[in-house]
């Protein structure tokens, strides 16, 4: 079996920090999202993945993530030239994938839950065309939905007005090669874009033999910052299992909880209070860093206060006056405060940008 990861999308949701950054490298928890997609899909044993990208991005994946090598897998990068929805995605990894079962991962996808009982259920059932991963939801009219009689769907909605299931799709998906007789019996929706969903249902009135796969636990659609954050303290509190110091903490400061401080990272006279990850080169002087926080490379704060956020490489945020909550901020961001009013701010700013707050 191999698998495909999505990434070809602009992350609209996501800007500014999308601009200069792909959505699926954005860190959480100091490591790329995509990253835990490929963790997740090495854990199925599925070694040979294809990476779909855009001529946006493709330089920025490869980039980051090299052959793949290093992660235990072998990466192939397919390019999408245009967003034509996800079943031509699909349809540009042909090719690749062959009359092989593949998987179907959306590379902006958390899921906590362990995948091997899905992959296992699918390979018993050799009658299924497809293996659909879905989750109930409380606001069903947001996402694609699935609709069910026993373990068959019936039917996929999306985004139904009035949603005769709460089943969510969660986008991660087993086919077999008959999906791709399903995507050439489609055509494009009103969005000008070929469906999966269209493509799944043709599976269903032709071929019968479309299941679904409920899990319960926590899963989360990393496209808004305040998703970013949700699964920064999601991962940070039960994922990571390892925190040490590698750096160097000064008497004068005080470290609660679980705490990493990376290699050549330096905290004088501040307080950490865990869960916090502090990457490499950092300097932490006169600070409060507070939990569910991520700290990127070389970044710098000095008097001031930050907690439940992200901060991305060589940030540099100084003599704050009010404390940062609930942020996502970009790469070689600056802060800093002037005098002036009001105070108060949230921020989410991309890369390259320069913050000054008036006090």
């Amino acid at each position: 079996m191999k698998a495909i990861i999505l990434c070809a999308g602009k992350g609209t949701r996501l800007r500014p920090l999308t601009y200069t950054t792909a959505k699926h490298l954005i860190p959480v928890a100091n490591k790329p999202v995509i990253l835990y997609t490929i963790e997740k899909i090495k854990s199925a044993g599925i070694k040979e993945i294809g990476i779909i990208v855009s001529p946006e991005n493709r330089q920025d994946f490869i980039a980051a993530l090299g052959d793949g090598s290093q992660y235990g897998v072998n990466l192939t990068y397919i390019l999408q030239e245009e967003p034509k929805g996800l079943a031509h995605a699909v349809l540009m990894a042909k090719d690749f994938l062959g009359d092989e079962d593949f998987m179907m991962y959306l590379g902006d996808n958390l899921i906590m839950d362990d995948i091997r009982p899905f992959v296992k259920e699918f390979e018993e059932k050799k009658e299924l065309s497809a293996l659909i991963m879905l989750s109930p939801v409380q606001e069903p009219s947001r996402f694609g939905i699935a609709v069910m009689e026993g373990n068959k769907i019936i039917k996929t909605i999306e985004k139904p007005k009035e949603p005769p299931s709460n089943l969510a799709i969660i986008g991660l998906y087993l086919f077999r090669k008959d999906i791709f007789e399903g995507i050439a019996n489609i055509k494009p929706s009103w969005r000008g874009e070929l469906e999966i969903t269209d493509a799944i249902d043709w599976l269903i009135q032709h071929k019968g033999t479309v299941e679904g796969h409920i899990i319960y636990g926590w899963w989360k659609d990393t496209g808004k910052p305040e998703d970013l954050i949700e699964a920064n303290h999601k991962i940070l509190d039960e994922i990571i299992e390892e925190f040490k110091i590698e750096g160097t903490v000064e008497a004068s400061s005080v470290i609660q909880g679980r705490v990493s401080v990376g290699k050549n990272s330096e905290v004088v006279n501040s307080v950490i209070r865990g869960p916090v990850i502090i990457g490499d080169n950092c300097t932490i002087s006169n600070a409060y860093i507070g939990p569910y926080t991520s700290i990127g490379n070389g970044v710098m704060i000095e008097n001031c206060e930050i907690e439940n956020s992200i901060v991305m490489d060589e940030v540099k945020i100084s003599n704050l006056s009010f404390r940062i909550d609930s942020s996502v901020i970009g790469k070689k961001v600056e802060i800093s405060e002037n005098d002036g009013k009001p105070k108060g701010v949230q921020i989410i700013v991309g890369d390259l940008s320069k913050v000054i707050v008036s006090r």
